[in-house]
């Protein structure tokens, strides 16, 4: 029998599902809010999870998409609520629910759902990773609004700066969903006018240009000119440049043609505070294509490798970030990766340091509590002004405060502004 943590506010709801299904067999955990919940799930991954929309602290939707960042989903999650409505089910269900039940729920649809869920292979159904699930971070929210923006106006794009899980993040967001998808790389014979027209409405991935053949390269060439006959997306990485590329024999039309609409990723050294996530997810990503065993990063690990310098000659760092996430995946004896494993691999590494905070802070602890919060929060928001440049959209965004709310409180601490938020500000 199964494992089944329930997760809602209503203590009555808890304590009749658990009545139902404890009959049934199954053993039953419950959870009142999303922070219990998160507890359960760390204590035990259930066999599955019955979680409601609509709750106090962090509502089902939010913490769903959680879990789904995190690589934590890796178990069918069957949403509930007595407000439900065919757009939140179709949301819950894209992110990566497996069923949505509206209440008041029948005995019978619930023990239906619950049989049909736990027949579920969760891990081999559910959508592919896409920048989706990241879209919350500033890196990857902007990364998928260029993404999207260009494929509107061509179908063929290519990715430079980067080849394995963040191009195939790239090509899973903008593949249509339930779309065929076809990987060049794996295509062993010619491609046929027969597997175009199979593939028609969907993409045509390249892993990286570097690793095709001169047959597979034929076929992309093949493909480029039919992509707008079938209504298909051809998305390609590349490791190498177009010169590099030119002295390994590739037709010199083929390298024009695919190079003409690109896109560049961004560089990791610019995005630091958000690598911890990006890691975790790349691993969590790696051990779900069994490229390495079951891991796990300590928080000691990930600050080491969060301040490690990721541009070599002007490269973005994607690349080498991959290869180091699975070296240290395939050389820690522990399941746990800790900071002894980063250092082991990069010695060098021990040398460096957090960046210390302005030293202004250091008087903190000798003021009032009301005087050190304003220090510290013109501190704070003097640095996310530098850090993005001055856009106080994205400012307001990653403080988690409205804008209006931002401008007042910018007023309020004496920080200065642009001129063009400044007069934002007046209108405020």
């Amino acid at each position: 029998m199964a494992d089944i943590l329930i997760v809602d506010d209503e203590e009555g709801i808890r304590d009749l599902f658990t009545e139902i299904l404890a009959e049934e067999g199954h053993t039953i955990r419950k959870a009142e809010n999303a922070a219990v919940a998160r507890a359960e799930r760390k204590a035990r991954v259930p066999d599955l999870v019955l979680l409601d929309i609509w709750m106090p602290d962090t509502d089902g939707v939010s913490l769903l998409k959680e879990w789904v960042a995190n690589g934590q989903l890796t178990m069918p999650v069957v949403m509930m609520s007595g407000h439900g409505t065919i757009d939140t089910a179709v949301e819950a269900t894209r992110i990566g629910a497996v069923d949505f039940l509206e209440k008041p729920v029948s005995l019978q649809k619930l023990l239906a759902t619950v049989k049909k869920a736990l027949k579920y292979d969760h891990i081999g159904q559910r959508p592919p990773a896409t920048l989706e699930s990241l879209a919350h971070a500033p890196l990857f929210r902007d990364l998928k609004r260029r993404l999207e923006q260009t494929a509107v106006k061509s179908s063929i794009l290519l990715l430079k700066g980067g080849v394995g899980v963040i191009a195939e993040l790239c090509a899973h967001t903008l593949q249509r969903p339930h779309a065929p998808w076809l990987d060049l790389v794996t295509c062993t014979e010619p491609l046929t006018q027969e597997k175009l027209q199979k593939t028609a409405g969907g993409l045509i991935y390249v892993s990286d240009l570097a690793l095709l053949s001169k047959m597979q390269q034929m076929s992309l060439a093949f493909a480029m000119e039919r992509v707008g006959r079938y209504n298909i997306l051809l998305v390609a990485a590349s490791s190498l440049s177009a010169q590099a590329l030119s002295t390994r024999g590739w037709d010199a039309h083929t390298l024009a043609r695919i190079g003409e609409v690109w896109l560049d990723l961004p560089r990791l050294a610019q995005h630091a505070d958000e690598l911890p996530e990006v890691i975790s997810l790349f691993l969590t990503l790696m051990i779900e294509r069994d490229e390495v065993p079951l891991r796990r990063f300590s928080s000691a690990a990930l600050n080491l490798l969060r301040v490690r310098e990721w541009t070599v000659n002007g490269e973005t760092g994607w690349n080498e970030l991959q290869a180091l996430i699975r070296n240290l995946a395939l050389n820690a004896l522990e399941e746990e990766i800790s900071e002894t494993d980063v250092l082991r691999l990069l010695p060098g590494q021990k040398n460096r340091r957090l960046p210390m905070a302005p030293e202004g802070l250091l008087t903190l602890f000798g003021q009032p509590l009301r005087e050190a919060r304003d220090t510290f929060e013109k501190y704070y928001f003097e640095h996310l002004i530098q850090m993005e440049g001055g856009n106080m959209t994205r400012v307001a965004e990653r403080s988690g405060l409205e804008r209006t709310h931002v401008y007042r409180k910018l007023k309020q601490l004496g920080v200065a502004v642009g001129r063009r938020s400044e007069e934002t500000a007046r209108q405020s």
